[in-house]
């Protein structure tokens, strides 16, 4: 690395001809490639000769080279600089050739735009202050000790769920925390015929179970099987709670079979016709795993989700946490920890309750002279139900808007053929896609 005006910057000057030749070649690729962006000031050439060991003349000539193809500028008394009129060309690559979506309104986008930076900055700040020494030593592949008492706090309070810090195990996102179990349990898993992709990949083998306006049919489940996958308070994508039938049956089939049920808290805590339901977890700690996320209500950029496990899954949960996995950082650990404990994360999921609400309100009478929105008031995203599931995403493509199909999210081997749209009112493009969302409706029912 050689000394750049004040800064490291590396030249190779490796390869074939002259020393004067190698050097012009590497700074012109540097400034080609934006290594060098322009407005750069280049070190003087005294400068530079001595860190690179050769002869001043021989960078004064370099340099010169470069003003005269027009790659640098030189004037008396203010050095040698990157030219403004050079820019990088544009990168190619795999999605160039796809037409740009102006209005991503894909599922699961929360309106990161709304992060509460403020409020992070002096989480940060206290938590940074109060942090032992100890802390920044060698992660716990548990997680804080701190973030789990919040965590365990926060959880019974507004949750529902029956914790306490021993029993909780923080992972880095919500993969690799159901990445374990499928090292832990026997296949296949019963999953929703509706749902996030991954959520299917993230084991060896499912088989779906029915789903309807009251949630996933539970009373489905087959007793050969012993692990299910739930969106019991929000089903994703349809938009139904589980109903209380059905969380009681979910609940007598893990105990019946010894089972596991894996509880996904899709969208818990932004129900907006009334007061969110508690976790199915509540109901029987040792045969529910409940599974959460930062990444709604704050931001997927944070990688931080939690397991609250079963007593007999913790010491083999933390077996699987090898020294070689990816540790969620201390910083952010601690940081949400105060979050939590200070109040500002309640503050702030109220704050977007409200958002959201309003945009689903919106949304709702911009599309009512279309089609049906099913589903309950919930979450950040809806279902619209109609047999143009594909006219609509091919003529919203061809204007700029990204949409859902419904028929994504269906299990390959579901013989359901419901037809729609999935729309997301939390991407942070919902407030200005909206007219000509409903203009593409407007086209095609």
């Amino acid at each position: 690395m050689e000394s750049w005006a004040n800064l490291d910057f590396h030249l190779d000057l490796s390869g074939p001809g002259g020393l004067r030749h190698r050097l012009t070649a590497s700074l012109r690729d540097a400034v080609r490639s934006a290594r060098l962006p322009p407005g750069t000031r280049l070190p003087a050439s005294r400068s530079l000769a001595a860190d690179l060991g050769i002869a001043r003349n021989t960078v004064a000539e370099a340099y010169a080279e470069l003003v005269a193809e027009g790659w640098l500028t030189a004037r008396q008394g203010s050095g040698t600089v990157v030219a403004q009129r050079v820019s990088p060309p544009a990168l190619v690559t795999r999605r160039s050739a796809e037409p740009d979506a102006q209005f991503d309104l894909t599922v699961s986008t929360p309106d990161v735009t709304e992060f509460p930076r403020a409020e992070w900055i002096r989480s940060t700040r206290r938590a940074l202050t109060a942090a032992p020494s100890e802390a920044f030593g060698p992660g716990d592949p548990q997680g804080r000790i701190e973030l789990r008492t919040a965590l365990a706090e926060y959880l019974a309070r507004a949750r529902g769920v029956r914790a306490d810090p021993e029993r909780i195990v923080v992972c880095s996102g919500f993969g690799g925390a159901v990445g374990m179990f499928d090292r832990l349990l026997e296949p296949p898993v019963v999953v929703e015929e509706y749902g996030l992709h991954f959520h299917r990949s993230l084991w060896t083998s499912t088989v779906p179970l029915a789903v309807d306006d009251h949630g996933a049919n539970t009373e489905q489940l087959p007793d050969d099987l012993r692990t299910c996958v739930l969106t019991p308070a929000h089903q994703f994508p349809l938009g139904g709670p589980l109903h209380p039938r059905r969380r009681a049956s979910a609940v007598e089939w893990a105990r019946r079979v010894d089972g596991l049920v894996l509880e996904d808290d899709y969208d818990g805590e932004f129900r907006y016709d009334r007061q969110p339901v508690g976790a199915v977890q509540g109901l029987d700690p040792e045969h529910v795993v409940y599974l959460g996320t930062s990444s709604k209500a704050l931001s997927p950029a944070l990688r931080i989700a939690w397991m609250v496990l079963p007593d007999r899954f913790v010491d083999p949960v933390l077996e699987l946490k090898t020294d070689r996995e990816q540790h969620v950082s201390m910083l952010d650990q601690l940081t949400l920890a105060d979050f939590l404990s200070s109040g500002a994360y309640d503050s702030h999921v109220r704050r977007m309750r409200l958002k959201y609400q309003r945009r689903r309100d919106r949304l709702v009478e911009a599309v009512s002279p279309y089609v049906n929105v099913s589903g309950i008031a919930a979450g950040m995203h809806a279902v619209l139900e109609t047999p143009h599931e594909t006219a609509i995403v091919e003529t919203a493509r061809e204007r700029g808007i990204k949409l859902s199909p419904l028929s994504w999210f269906r299990h390959e081997q579901s013989d359901d053929d419901r037809s729609g749209v999935v729309v997301s009112f939390g991407a942070p493009a919902f407030p200005r896609a909206l007219r000509s969302f409903a203009e593409v409706l407007a086209a095609c029912c």
